[in-house]
């Protein structure tokens, strides 16, 4: 079985909360094209001056959405504890 990878795109300033949200929209745009095999994207706020922007791509599709979108790290996509 292959890991899933979370491609994460960070934003800083008192904009980065409204420029995450905002890429989302294009990530979700991204992966509607690209009909990718998984269809995970969202954001996320640490504080008022960086929030990210993420989507999560198969292992085997890693390589080819990174060079296409450019983020700006990854890491290893663990699923969300279900309550």
């Amino acid at each position: 079985m292959s890991r899933k990878i979370k491609l994460i795109w960070d934003f800083r300033g008192p904009a980065a909360q409204k420029t995450a949200e905002h890429h989302v929209i294009h990530l979700k745009e991204f992966i509607a094209l690209e009909k990718t095999n998984l269809n995970i994207s969202g954001s996320q706020d640490f504080n008022e001056m960086h929030s990210i922007a993420f989507m999560v791509v198969d292992e085997t599709e890693m390589i080819s959405v990174r060079d296409a979108l450019k983020p700006h790290r990854g890491e290893v996509y663990v699923e969300p504890a279900q309550n």
